[in-house]
């Protein structure tokens, strides 16, 4: 979707007392600042021209009051309630015109202001009230206008990219692109769900992330704008502008539209937020098996995931057919910490992060042994490499195992497996699963096999691969596939007359084997 360019205009910035003081129209009738300077930031959210001593009843909030004070001159206790009548309303600052009323600034008001911490201006020339009221009132009225607009672009736009079926990520990429500056979306925890933005401006912010959302989290002076995520009156995350360096308005806008969108996103998807911790391992665990992101790099993402990543053990595991959700509270059932993400044709990642002193592969047998029971089945494959103790090391770690899972994946129900299935225990299957894409290992297999390849033979190329694995044991093979014995025989022979081999020479047999695996390895 392309994003006209005015659409994300920032409004202009909020007027401050500061700011009215040096408009042109202002400056004409020589402003003075006698009281409240430390606080001539403070917003003006309107003007107003009051004379009553009893103004604070009139006002809600945010004004720049105007007054002659034609009804307090000689009257030193309407003076300072005037003032006090003004902070309790919390006004934004008062403006006295001098003249005859008061020919300088009152020292009551001055005191009295100085005191509540009221700006007061006296203005040394006549001067028209109408002007400054016209002048201010207007610039307001087109800010809220454009903020009204731009509320409105912002929440189209996000909602367009919604109903397109835009992922998260991509929602975070555009509220990333037109705040400039880095955004993260956290559970209540501070755990990191989501991020967008330049990458090393966002690893910079998840370097230390646990101690900068605590300590900056609420500091929106700072460029850090928060708007918190939930719904029917449950928070269940946030969203942060991390040093977010435009008006503060636009960035507070910004934000709660950000927060609307993300909210409608999760409603839509009829999922809960731990499906965006599932997207966020996901994330990590692919970029780190991928190799194309250096670890080193990733890991300020990690550890603001929530894994635990100095001085641990970290155990590589992938399952065949695991069941995501299933692992990730089985983890949590254990006690173990990690990460668990879907790869791709089937395999799950599962990163364990174990204190040092901890047994890992006691560990990773007994996770292994409860994921069988609790899924029911007996030859889950559980393919681990061996720990790693450095960071550097994981990814080649997670390759490892998936390269053991992948070995293994098509014959498991025909192997003698360990809980844990590893490099050592896959032998020739693994090699000739590495080496499957070599044109001569290719050429090999079709030379070997090339009388049982047809489709017409995929039951003699069935009982051969059964016959092979079970280490050319007849009456295995026969029960495996329900036949009688004599049945089986004459199927063999089928099969050595097509091939032209005699399967009960050791040598001819390997060769056909190491064919057959060479030829499975290239289907997956």
């Amino acid at each position: 979707m392309t994003t006209t360019p005015d659409i994300w205009e920032p409004l202009e910035p909020a007027l401050s007392v500061r700011q009215v003081l040096t408009l042109e129209r202002v400056l004409a009738g020589e402003p003075e600042v006698v009281a409240g300077a430390s606080h001539l930031d403070r917003p003006v959210r309107w003007v107003h021209v009051a004379e009553a001593a009893d103004v604070g009843v009139m006002l809600s909030g945010g004004e720049m009051v105007l007054t002659t004070g034609v009804l307090l001159a000689g009257d030193e206790e309407k003076q300072a309630e005037y003032v006090r009548s003004l902070h309790r309303a919390d006004a934004a600052a008062v403006v006295l015109g001098l003249g005859r009323a008061f020919p300088a600034a009152p020292a009551v008001m001055r005191r009295a202001a100085e005191r509540c911490g009221l700006p007061m201006v006296v203005l040394h020339r006549p001067f028209p009230f109408a002007e400054l009221t016209e002048e201010v009132q207007s610039r307001l009225v087109r800010r809220k206008f454009a903020a009204v607009s731009l509320s409105e672009a912002v929440r189209t736009e996000l909602t367009a990219l919604i109903t397109a079926g835009a992922p998260l990520q991509r929602l975070l990429d555009e509220v990333a692109r037109h705040s400039a500056c880095p955004v993260v979306v956290t559970n209540l925890a501070h755990r990191v769900l989501g991020t967008a933005g330049e990458r090393p401006a966002v690893d910079d912010v998840l370097r230390d992330w646990e101690r900068i959302a605590r300590q900056a989290g609420g500091t929106e002076g700072d460029g850090w704008i928060r708007a918190e995520l939930g719904g029917r009156g449950e928070r269940w995350g946030r969203i942060v502008l991390c040093g977010y360096r435009g008006d503060t308005a636009t960035g507070r806008l910004l934000a709660d539209r950000a927060a609307e969108a993300l909210v409608l996103h999760r409603m839509l998807g009829g999922g809960a937020a731990c499906s965006w911790e599932e997207q966020s391992a996901q994330s990590l665990l692919t970029d780190l098996v991928s190799g194309v992101v250096p670890a080193r790099q990733l890991l300020p993402r990690a550890r603001a995931a929530g894994l635990p990543v100095n001085r641990r053990t970290f155990v590589p595991l992938v399952v065949r057919d695991g069941d995501t959700p299933r692992l990730d509270r089985l983890l949590r059932l254990l006690g173990l910490p990690g990460l668990v993400a879907e790869l791709a044709d089937g395999a799950t990642a599962v990163l364990l992060s174990l204190p040092r002193d901890q047994d890992a592969g006691a560990l990773a047998a007994h996770f292994a042994a409860r994921l069988r029971t609790e899924s029911g089945r007996a030859r889950t494959v559980v393919a681990a490499a061996d720990p790693r103790v450095a960071w550097d090391d994981v990814p080649a770690g997670l390759r490892e195992a998936r390269h053991v899972a992948d070995a293994v994946a098509d014959s498991a129900a025909a192997l003698d497996l360990p809980p844990v299935v590893r490099l050592r225990d896959v032998h020739l299957r693994g090699l000739i699963r590495l080496l499957r894409d070599d044109p001569h290992v290719q050429s090999f297999a079709e030379r070997e096999l090339d009388g049982l390849l047809c489709e017409t033979e995929e039951d003699l190329l069935s009982v051969l691969r059964t016959y092979l694995a079970t280490g050319r044991n007849k009456s295995r093979t026969a029960q495996l596939h329900h036949v009688s014995r004599p049945a089986l025989y004459r199927r063999l022979e089928s099969i050595q007359v097509r091939l032209g081999v005699d399967l009960d020479d050791f040598e001819q047999a390997a060769s056909v084997h190491i064919a057959l695996l060479a030829h499975d390895a290239q289907q997956q």
